[in-house]
């Protein structure tokens, strides 16, 4: 999972990645601190894996991981080149999904590039940039559909799908609002519009918003009304706080966050909206050897899965070998869950599931 982290200039992106990533990226009070992306791999936080590791004491503990990019803060005009505008929208072609950081905290210490605190007109300067390079793609798109069309009904249909999508981003909609059938999103999702991808906007509070003080923040309220409105999640965090937890170990991180009423820090918050934004889930793999997590979209089958291994355990799939984390945990061990019944033998339909333990038995 690749994750952008994007927001105008100066509105606490790097603090953010910093303390998401221990990045040590650059952060300083002025715009585009930021020039090239920095990029950070973060373990994604598994209470179920370290049980695992406790259990089977094994060589190797792998978790899975997502990646951070930390990229260039946008302007207007960025579509036509202004700021580092080309350089910024390359980089968030190429991720998954978008962290929309957000500045939803007064203060005169920390300049803003409009001169004040708007959340609502923030996000429209970003979307319009965006929209604005989206409308070029597809319009490039449709010139070379309809060259090429010449009598082909499919291509007509499609130049039309193109057309149509084109005027609704003209109106000021982004691509992930524009109402598509399954076949039509497919098309125009081949074409990596970057107001198709899920975002999650990250409001970055001030401190004395921390632990529920955010829910009375009237520019929380506003970005939360936004967010609601089309269909994005949104994760009040404090950029600053973050940076302060991330320099603690796992015991005054944890003393910290109860301090703060905080349950959960920014990053697992994040990630949990992350996969969920996605579709994701993990299967788990356990034994003395390793104990892992595998990151897979939700409805992939146990072949497939298997794949995500090494591409034989796909190709000769034989069944899998499944126990839920939790009946595992239970028994304490596979053996204990077979002679109970727990570990089922599934086929190459299986559907997996969030948490599955899963030994794959394969044959090339």
């Amino acid at each position: 999972m690749k994750l952008g982290i994007i927001g105008l200039p100066n509105v606490g992106k790097s603090t953010l990645f910093n303390a998401l990533t221990s990045g040590g990226a650059e952060s300083a009070n002025y715009p585009f601190c930021t020039i090239e992306p920095n990029v950070g791999v973060v373990a994604v936080p598994d209470e179920r894996l370290d049980r695992l590791s406790e259990m089977y004491n094994p060589t190797l503990y792998t978790p899975a991981t997502v990646e951070f990019v930390d990229i260039a803060g946008l302007v207007k005009g960025a579509s036509r080149g202004e700021g580092l505008g080309n350089k910024f929208l390359s980089h968030i072609r190429e991720t998954d999904a978008l962290v929309h950081v957000v500045r939803c905290f007064d203060g005169g210490d920390i300049i803003h590039v409009d001169g004040g605190v708007d959340p609502v007109r923030d996000v429209e300067t970003i979307n319009t940039e965006l929209i604005l390079a989206d409308i070029e793609t597809l319009e490039h798109k449709l010139d070379r559909t309809r060259k090429q069309a010449k009598g082909d009904k499919s291509l007509e249909v499609e130049a039309e799908l193109v057309e149509r999508v084109m005027n609704e981003l003209s109106d000021g909609k982004t691509a992930r609002s524009v109402e598509l059938s399954p076949d039509e999103a497919e098309i125009i999702g081949s074409l990596n519009l970057l107001t198709m991808k899920p975002v999650i906007y990250a409001a970055n509070i001030g401190e004395d918003d921390v632990g529920g003080g955010y829910e009375s923040n009237e520019h929380y309220i506003k970005l939360a009304e936004l967010a609601a409105s089309e269909g994005s999640g949104i994760i009040p965090v404090s950029a600053a706080i973050e940076a302060e937890i991330a320099g603690l170990d796992s015991e005054d991180r944890k003393m910290f966050l109860e301090e703060m009423g905080i349950e959960h820090s920014g990053l697992e918050t994040l990630i949990q909206k992350s996969y969920a934004l996605l579709g994701l889930i993990s299967f788990l793999t356990a034994g003395p050897k390793e104990v892992r997590a595998w990151t897979i979209k939700r409805g992939t089958k146990a072949p497939q899965a298997a794949g995500k291994i090494h591409s034989d355990f796909e190709r000769g799939f034989i069944r899998a070998e499944v126990v839920s984390y939790d009946a595992l945990c239970e028994c304490g061990g596979m053996n204990a869950a077979k002679e109970r019944g727990l570990v089922r033998s599934e086929g190459k339909d299986y559907v997996m599931r969030d948490g599955d333990v899963v030994l794959f038995r394969f044959n090339v």
